[in-house]
């Protein structure tokens, strides 16, 4: 298992947060997903094995949303 965190630019509200949650849950190999509003950080636990960070990276993009460096 790894853990990852993301800055995700465009999250304004809690519905950001069940939106952006609702794209990387479901994907295989995603163990946990918290979402925290105030400074948009998405920290992901997942198994690289099942899913690459480029494949949560992609969901939180065509959710609407943008993944800074």
């Amino acid at each position: 298992m790894e853990n990852i965190t993301l800055t995700v630019k465009g999250m304004t509200c809690m519905g950001c947060v069940r939106s952006v949650k609702a794209v990387l849950e479901p994907l295989p190999g995603v163990a946990s997903v918290d979402v925290t509003l105030d400074g948009g950080l998405v920290a992901i636990g997942f198994d690289p094995a099942q899913v690459q960070v480029a494949q949560l990276k992609a969901a939180i993009d065509d959710a609407g949303y943008e993944v800074v460096a």
